[in-house]
This record gives structure tokens, sequence and C-alpha cells, in this order.
């Protein structure tokens, strides 16, 4: 049960902020972003709303009986925050003239983890096929 919760928790909570970080970069930040760093902020904020639809879907329909499922679940927790919150930094700190490059690596190493969990639902769909 504390699994689903967390799923379903994390998802709300994705969404939310995606909505809130959307507005954001629509409104407060058009001004002082360049238009590249626009389309990579909303990027984030993209990608950050489609897994929290994602890890709510999954909080409905998986029981999280198998350590499978908490994998894939974990890995969209885990990779949306290294991707789109790593983009959000990247973008924000080179607004303000002082790019943290540290972040830089970090945001492929998100989206290796999303593949990952994408290729273990995938697998997970298969399995039940076989």
């Amino acid at each position: 049960m504390e699994t689903i919760f967390l799923v379903q928790f994390m998802g709300a909570l994705y969404g939310l902020l995606a909505i809130v970080f959307g507005a954001f970069g629509a409104h407060a930040l058009k001004k002082s972003f360049t238009e590249e760093q626009l389309k990579s902020f909303e990027t984030g904020v993209k990608y950050q709303m489609y897994h929290a639809l994602l890890l709510i879907v999954l909080g409905f329909n998986f029981g999280f009986n198998t350590p499978l499922e908490s994998y894939i679940a974990n890995c969209f927790i885990i990779g949306t925050f290294l991707f789109s919150f790593s983009i959000y930094g990247l973008t924000l700190s080179a607004s303000k003239g002082r790019k943290w490059r540290f972040l830089g690596p970090i945001t492929p190493l998100g989206g290796l983890v999303l593949v990952a969990g994408w290729g273990m639902l995938l697998y997970s769909f298969i399995g039940n096929l076989i």
C-alpha cells in the first residue's frame, strides 16, 4: 500500500509542479530567457507532465506485488527528477550568467533512467503475454 501511495503522490506532485513551472516559464521567465533557454525549460516541463500522468496511471493499475513494478515506478520518479529538474537548474542559472555546468551530465543520466523505466514497462507487458 505504501508504494501505491508514493507513486500516486509523486505523480500528483510532479503534475502540480509542471503546471506551476509551465506558467512561471510562460510568464515570468519569458523576459529573462533566450528562445533556446525557453525551449529547454518547456522540454523539462513537458517531460515532467508526461511522467506525472504515467505515475498516476501506474499507481492505479499496478499492484506493486513484484519488484519489477517498483523498479519501473522508481525509474520514472528518479528519472523525471534528474531529467527535468537538471534542465530547470541549467536554464535558470544560465539566464543569470552563472551556468551550473555540473548539472549538464545529470540531464542525460535522467533520460537514461527514464528509458530504463520504459524498457522495463515494455518488458512487463511482453512478459505477461508469454
